[in-house]
């Protein structure tokens, strides 16, 4: 009679602040928490505007506007060189997964703390996990000089954010959602927070689409976003992420898309395999069927559904199955061959839907 639960579960230390239109007073205060004398802003030219309005009450040292998706190994060591040169005791990156990525590049090498004030749906700000690309391979790790110590979350500053980015990057964390569910460290806690995160983003996105300044979806979608990273960084990577992780690499394909785009296919894969994650992700959808759910909404807001649409080409699936599969989870529910690995990206690429 003693079949109880047996699981090891990790809580990454980190201090959130949410509210919209308060991003401006939260960041000030944990500067002043800090004691901070030497801050570095990190954020695209696109963003720099909202960067400068919530930073404005701040004694900035840099502005450091040299971002690109993925992170490429070469502007990562410019800005760590940047960082070192004048003397910066804290890392202060507004924008989506590409500033936070860059941050977390830094703070790598040099041990710097983070404040992450988010712009987009990425989840990046609240795990430990970096990223870097060379030559078109990207490489990712876990280590915890790269989690953030403070979230500031106001879903105001999403409000610039267009209607496709917003979709496809709430979706993006519907990604991560789905992929805690049996990634190679998953456990009870972190699917109870993935549940709740697929809810909220099944909430807030339609109503997203459906009026860009409705903040009350945009915080759902916020709300929903974190806990879809909190999850991601205690299951760890699955299937999922390996596969989007060489596509946008190896192809320089836009990350929120790309995931977009994947995650039916991973989802009706690993179905079959895996009742009681469909169970609960179809539970969290409100729908009898796990996939009819994620389909329903992709359709609502017309989501991408082909790789193809987003730079892969037919005959890229070749290299793309020999990079991916050393990378999969040998926990992954169903095991993945060269054959069906290739089938599913062909579907994918194709925009065959499945189901």
């Amino acid at each position: 009679m003693g079949a109880g639960l047996t699981f090891e579960h990790t809580t990454l230390g980190q201090r959130v602040l949410f509210g919209a239109g308060k991003a401006a007073e939260h960041l000030t205060g944990e500067i002043k928490r800090l004691g901070a004398r030497k801050v570095m802003v990190i954020a695209s030219a696109r963003e720099r505007p909202e960067a400068e309005k919530i930073t404005a009450g701040v004694n900035v040292t840099v502005r450091y506007d040299d971002v690109a998706p993925h992170v490429p190994l070469h502007k990562a060591d410019t800005a760590r060189k940047v960082a070192i040169r004048n003397g910066i005791d804290l890392l202060v990156s507004v924008g989506g997964g590409s500033a936070t990525g860059l941050a977390k590049a830094i703070a790598l090498t040099t041990g710097l703390p983070i404040l992450a004030v988010p712009t987009t749906y990425a989840g990046s700000e609240a795990t430990n996990v970096w990223g870097l690309t060379e030559a078109s391979r990207k490489t990712t790790g876990v280590d915890d000089r790269v989690l953030p110590v403070t979230v500031i979350y106001d879903a105001e500053l999403t409000l610039s954010l267009p209607r496709d980015l917003s979709i496809a990057s709430g979706l993006n964390a519907l990604a991560h959602c789905i992929d805690s569910m049996w990634a190679p460290r998953t456990d009870p806690i972190n699917q109870a927070l993935a549940t709740e995160g697929i809810r909220a983003l099944n909430n807030g996105l339609p109503i997203i689409g459906m009026n860009l300044n409705d903040l009350t979806g945009r915080e759902q979608v916020l709300y929903g976003a974190y806990l879809s990273a909190v999850a991601f960084a205690s299951a760890g990577s699955g299937m999922h992420h390996k596969i989007c992780h060489v596509l946008g690499g190896r192809w320089n394909l836009p990350h929120a898309q790309t995931h977009a785009v994947v995650l039916p296919y991973v989802l009706a894969f690993n179905a079959p395999a895996a009742a009681g994650a469909v169970h609960r992700i179809a539970a969290a959808f409100g729908t009898e069927n796990a996939l009819e759910g994620l389909n329903t909404l992709h359709d609502t807001l017309g989501a991408p559904r082909a790789l193809k649409d987003l730079g892969l080409a037919k005959e890229n699936i070749t290299e793309a199955v020999r990079l991916i599969l050393p990378g999969i989870p040998a926990s992954n529910p169903r095991p993945v061959t060269e054959e069906n690995l290739t089938a599913l990206l062909t579907a994918a690429q194709a925009g065959i839907l499945p189901g």
